[in-house]
């Protein structure tokens, strides 16, 4: 019956640690509070994959050095008439839409009436080429989006001559604005169909929707509504999407700019195979500020990843187009998954050691990360950073419980064995003629520290009822080897043993009666493992084993406590270090460890082994403490 209890108990222990972890995870994920630390995963799928895919319906083009060093005299502001005989040509080959991402914010036949140039007639006449293409309308051009879009004022726009151009003067439908939303880090991962959804803009007709998502609606031959459609997907305009990227900077094979101005341009086998794609239109030249960090740039991508403007865009457009959308894991699945997880590793974790639950969180983070990157690969995201943070919160809490159900267990078994106290210092209380108070004085004593090795371990493969059986049966056999050599027992810690020698009594040879002390108790585990053999033969136990450790020095002993409840007890730095010691007998390989006070003190007769030199928290100097093989009975 409390076998079943006890494994109730550890369940319900497990399943509040995944409950608990898995309810910390979402509400970090919809909180968005980690989101940047997940942002350190998807980034490094990005970086490990590389190029993903070739673009098939979007292509580049860019005003580049090469371009701009054939004609180093004319500004660019002066450029209209080229773009015009690229545009011109790109029709001419059959592509389905040409977005410029330039912003034609000024006239050049504005500087050149205003400067005097040329004739009235022929400044005029300068723009005309370029305001014929943007009429014909297989044209984009770009704008910005400066402020919260309720007025004018927030929005930067071609000049009024190229608006006016417009096929009937539409601009929403062919103004597209050019901003590219970066998140918290600064890096460009999403984007949204529509980037000025304000009354003003409806209103006054203002551009709407964002550079690229435009480009892809009139390249699928759809109106300007609040839904769309790419690949049977509904893609609405509040959605913010993540940008399939074709792979890093570069995956676009950018065609130079120039090549669209040589005089049989529309006959380059390179510009005819642009036919029916959507061709961007952008600037690559040196010297130019249009580049952006992408998840190719972050943490050690460096600023040689960044990203042009331009081919962000080529991405988003190319992204709508060919229907190659990057989903996060639909909430249903991502809370199974997680608690799935999290259950396993807390139901799993909490029957073995820490060490082991360590490892094994180890063993399923790296898991969880591979199949995150293979879902990657198939464009699905998981948020594995927050299904870490959960098995780090499952691995603290089972920490926790393991931790108070050991001192729960070491204070349960401390008050069933009370009544182990030192005949000694119940005669020197009960022979005070006034009521115990509180202080103490300053004695020269050997402190001694006896404790159970695998207790934990022990104590988890033994019922309740079996572990009182053990603890009694050890107990009474240790008391006796102690008390025969007139120690006070100070008190049990658990599975754990603390006496005295030389108070409340004075011993002269007390570091040697503890001495001889430890000796005996060394071989009353010896013959009690012989009787843990015979009484659980079956149960795969550890190997009964105990370490000591002894340290002589002087402690304040004496009633300890409040007056409501006091304890004979010594406290100090001589119970530290033996208590110290104890703690270091594994790590000597030995049973019994005493400081070199304690071998000093009880005089010639004392059989000792290898010599060690131990750092003790609290003390800036090391112990000196010998291994205890042997000694007389004198």
């Amino acid at each position: 019956m409390n076998m079943r209890i006890v494994a109730r108990q550890t369940w319900v222990l497990a399943l509040m640690a995944a409950l608990l972890a898995s309810a910390i995870v979402e509400g970090l994920y919809r909180s968005g509070a980690a989101t940047r630390i997940d942002y350190l995963y998807t980034d490094l799928w990005h970086r490990i994959a590389g190029p993903r895919h070739a673009p098939q319906h979007t292509a580049l083009v860019m005003l580049d050095d090469p371009t701009l060093n054939e004609r180093p005299d004319e500004p660019l502001a002066f450029w209209t008439p080229h773009f015009a005989r690229a545009a011109s040509v790109l029709q001419d080959v059959g592509v389905k839409v040409v977005a410029i991402d330039f912003l034609f914010s000024g006239s050049p036949e504005r500087w050149i009436e205003k400067l005097g140039l040329m004739g009235d007639q022929a400044s005029r006449q300068y723009d005309r080429p370029f305001r014929l293409e943007i009429n014909r309308g297989g044209v984009l051009l770009a704008g910005f989006k400066v402020g919260p879009g309720e007025t004018a004022d927030d929005f930067v726009l071609p000049s009024p001559d190229y608006l006016l151009a417009l096929p009937n003067m539409d601009m929403p439908g062919y103004v597209g604005l050019a901003n590219l939303r970066s998140d918290a880090d600064g890096a460009v991962r999403r984007f949204s169909m529509v980037e000025a959804d304000t009354p003003f803009a409806h209103q006054e007709g203002m551009p709407r929707l964002a550079f690229g998502a435009l480009a892809a609606v009139h390249a699928s031959g759809q109106r300007l509504d609040d839904t769309w459609h790419f690949m049977n997907r509904e893609i609405a305009k509040t959605r913010d999407i993540p940008v399939a990227f074709a792979g890093p900077p570069g995956s676009f094979q950018a065609l130079s700019f120039r090549k669209l101005l040589a005089l049989d341009a529309a006959n380059d086998p390179d510009v005819r195979a642009l036919s029916g794609k959507v061709v961007v239109i952008g600037a690559g030249y040196a010297g130019m500020n249009d580049v952006h960090p992408t998840p190719y740039s972050t943490s050690f991508g460096g600023a040689n990843s960044l990203m042009t403007g331009p081919e962000i865009q080529a991405n988003i457009i190319e992204t709508l187009l060919s229907g190659r959308f990057v989903d996060e894991t639909p909430a249903p699945i991502r809370l199974a998954i997680m608690l799935g997880l999290l259950g396993v590793i807390a139901f799993v974790g909490i029957h073995i050691s820490p060490w082991r639950a360590v490892l094994l969180v180890l063993l399923a983070a790296q898991a969880a990360a591979v199949t995150a990157y293979a879902a990657f690969r198939h464009d699905i995201l998981f948020p594995v950073a927050h299904l870490h943070l959960g098995m780090v919160v499952v691995l603290i809490s089972l920490a926790i419980f393991r931790l108070t159900r050991e001192e729960r267990e070491r204070e349960r078994i401390g008050q069933m064995f009370g009544r182990y106290v030192s005949p000694q210092v119940v005669a020197a209380l009960l022979a005070s003629p006034a009521l115990p108070e509180l202080g103490g004085q300053a004695k020269q004593v050997t402190v001694l520290f006896s404790d159970i090795r695998n207790f934990t371990t022990i104590s988890e493969k033994l019922s309740a009822k079996e572990v009182v059986e053990m603890l009694n049966t050890y107990f009474e056999r240790a008391c006796t080897a102690l008390l025969a050599e007139g120690a006070t027992i100070d008190k049990f810690i658990g599975d754990a043993i603390m006496a005295e020698f030389g108070a409340p009594l004075d011993q002269p040879d007390h570091a040697r009666r503890a001495l001889r002390a430890a000796l005996a108790l060394r071989e009353v585990a010896a013959d009690f493992r012989i009787w843990m053999k015979a009484r659980f033969p079956d149960r795969n136990l550890p190997t009964f084993d105990i370490g000591i450790g002894l340290h002589t020095g002087e402690a304040v002993v004496g009633n300890i406590g409040s007056s409501v409840r006091m304890e004979y007890t010594a406290i100090g730095d001589t119970v530290n270090v033996a208590s110290r010691l104890e703690g270091k007998t594994k790590e000597a390989a030995c049973h019994i460890l005493a400081s070199e006070e304690t071998v000093l003190q009880a005089g010639p007769g004392i059989q000792v082994g290898a010599r060690h030199q131990f750092a003790v928290k609290g003390r800036n100097e090391a112990v000196a403490a010998c291994e205890i093989i042997g000694g007389d009975a004198t």
